[in-house]
């Protein structure tokens, strides 16, 4: 899963695909990856515990 962020308003919002518009101010395409989050051991690599 990834959380993406609002350009325009800051907020945050995890899912597996980019979402089309943010639900906090309702801005179209401004919605940016953050992060990825994973199950792994917290180094930042995709292995599964």
């Amino acid at each position: 899963m990834a959380i993406f962020k609002c350009e325009k308003c800051g907020a945050t919002k995890e899912g597996r695909c980019k979402p089309k518009k943010c639900t906090d101010c309702g801005g179209n395409d401004c919605m940016i990856k953050k992060e990825e989050k994973g199950s792994g051991c917290g180094c930042g690599c995709k292995a599964k515990k």
